[in-house]
């Protein structure tokens, strides 16, 4: 604890020169409040840090606040109680519910992953550990405590802190904490102008000290019709007796996807094709859609509509059907980025085919099969073996749930003062570096770049 009240002590744990492990501490002179709890992903040495212990006293950490559930934002949420956390994680209701199921599923898939590491003997760990388990994920659950966005709450007598809305997936907000009439910025992930779900992002008016992140800070967005993509891929699957396979993420990707097919079905522009969405995790964040509505824009009769119009599987045994099942689909399974989850399944029996379609939307870290097939890989490794990629891999960017940087530039714009200083997080180097030369050259603001587990000092 620092005894200092008139500065802050800002410990960047992730998320800084890299696009995952979203995880901030800050100390203040009678609080240490942490901003965001996530696991690294991509490549193997970044998620060989999830395994490191954090470099800081983490029993004395009273608070983490949430900007939003993606894993990379609370996937480390269980080790932190582990470690000797014992206070409370706040977020809004909607960001705990998928929180909530994010963080049971990744424990479910880490046990599974283990035991067959070891069933298998693929690891070199002996024996294959969990990186955490479901009673790490409950420990932590039990600590959530959902607050309204909107509405100022204290801290202590110096320290306050807001959630608004930032339209990156449901729930998702940006961070406002005054600290001695100081204020810091946390954007987390900053969602789109145009969104079929959600509404544009809130934007801040004041910060002295802003995080933002970078993922898209060195491009636009193309000017892609999804419709007509999408309409395409779907007649030339049926055409060649094929699948078309959609690694998506669960949370508001899926939903997207699903919204856009079932558009596309009754505007007559697709014919009924069988659609599974093959994704336990999704079908529970589902249901969060229909829990608040208030957080986005399909009606309630939409939203049915929409659940009917797929066929969601209920078990593995349902996985296998869909696999057996030789007419044409689409099947919409996770992970995003190809890292895990049932997708691999689906990948595992139809990618040397080149009957085959795999769709790519959004982000592909470094390091991932999603990354690797984008870049062309004739060959892809899983459960262990490699498998020949046969299939035609295509790619939907404007489907992303992050702004680009004209998004982050208008987000950024309706900050009235000049903040004392600009910290760039969440992105790749180059990204970032492009993005940082592109404010100072706009805006004229002082911008750093941290690197992970730097220290900066700030006065308050």
């Amino acid at each position: 604890m620092m005894n200092e009240l008139n500065q802050v002590k800002v410990t960047f744990l992730g998320a800084s020169q890299v696009v995952t492990g979203s995880k901030y501490l800050l100390e203040t002179g009678d609080l240490n409040i942490m901003i965001d709890c996530g696991m690294f992903q991509g490549l193997k040495e970044l998620r060989a840090l999830n395994w490191q212990e954090l470099p800081i006293d983490v029993p004395a950490i009273d608070v983490v606040l949430l900007t939003h559930g993606h894993l990379d934002h609370v996937g480390y949420l269980p080790r932190l109680v582990r470690q000797g956390f014992s206070g409370k994680i706040i977020g809004t209701s909607p960001t705990l519910a998928i929180a909530e199921i994010i963080l049971r599923d990744s424990a479910k898939i880490h046990e599974e992953e283990a035991e067959k590491a070891n069933k298998e003997k693929y690891s070199k760990h002996e024996p294959a550990l969990p990186f955490y388990t479901t009673l790490d994920a409950e420990k932590a659950i039990r600590k959530f405590q959902p607050e309204l966005p909107d509405k100022w709450i204290a801290l202590s007598e110096v320290c306050k802190y807001r959630f608004q809305y930032n339209g990156h997936i449901l729930g998702s907000t940006f961070i406002e904490l005054d600290i001695n009439e100081k204020r810091f910025v946390f954007s987390g992930d900053i969602g789109r102008q145009e969104d079929y779900l959600l509404q544009p992002p809130k934007r801040p008016e004041w910060a002295d000290y802003l995080f933002v992140e970078s993922t898209y800070g060195n491009k636009l967005h193309p000017e892609e019709n999804v419709e007509a993509i999408l309409t395409d891929l779907v007649k030339q699957t049926l055409h060649k007796k094929g699948n078309l396979i959609i690694p998506s993420f669960a949370v508001e990707r899926l939903q997207t996807l699903m919204f856009v097919l079932w558009k596309l079905y009754k505007e007559n522009k697709i014919p009924n094709i069988p659609i599974i969405v093959d994704s336990p995790m999704g079908h529970n964040v589902l249901d969060v859609f229909s829990q608040f509505p208030d957080w986005h824009k399909l009606s309630h009769s939409e939203y049915q509509a929409m659940v009917q119009h797929v066929t969601i599987t209920e078990s593995y045994r349902d996985t296998w059907k869909a696999i057996d099942d030789k007419r044409s689909k689409i099947v919409i399974a996770g992970s995003g980025m190809v890292t895990g989850g049932w997708v691999l399944t689906y990948l595992q029996q139809l990618i040397d085919e080149s009957a085959t379609t795999v769709l790519l939307v959004g982000y592909q870290a470094e390091g991932t099969r999603g990354r690797q097939l984008l870049d062309g890989a004739h060959e892809i490794k899983f459960f262990g073996k490699y498998y020949p990629v046969k299939a035609r891999v295509a790619h939907l960017e404007s489907l992303s749930a992050h702004a680009d940087q004209k998004g982050l530039l208008h987000w950024m714009g309706g900050i009235k003062n000049i903040p004392e200083k600009v910290f760039l997080v969440h992105g790749e180097a180059a990204v970032m570096d492009a993005f940082r030369v592109k404010i100072q050259t706009n805006l004229k603001w002082i911008v750093a770049m941290p690197k992970l587990n730097d220290v900066e000092i700030l006065k308050v």
